[in-house]
């Protein structure tokens, strides 16, 4: 898996920052992306000691997107209840 790849792959090299978590040039989601690299060596500090990462998507359609990790938008499954099934 390219993912967690100690070396970036060489289609990071022209990536572009993306103010928004999705792609710059069609706003599609992480979740579209044919490739993901997350840049795991390099982690940055916030101000309250927490590490973020850049993570890169190259899109289906063919744009390469960077954006910092705590910039992902919460997930839908974060605070949702269990259901019956998954508390036995």
């Amino acid at each position: 898996m390219e993912a967690f790849a100690p070396i970036p792959p060489n289609w990071t090299e022209v990536a572009t920052h993306a103010h928004e978590f999705s792609c710059p040039a069609c706003r599609a989601t992480c979740m579209e992306a044919s490739r993901v690299w997350i840049n795991r060596r390099s982690p940055v500090y916030t101000e309250d000691y927490r590490k973020k990462w850049q993570e890169f998507y190259q899109c289906q359609c063919g744009s390469v997107w960077w954006a910092w990790s705590n910039e992902r938008p919460p997930s839908e499954f974060a605070n949702r209840e269990p259901s019956e099934d998954e508390l036995f």
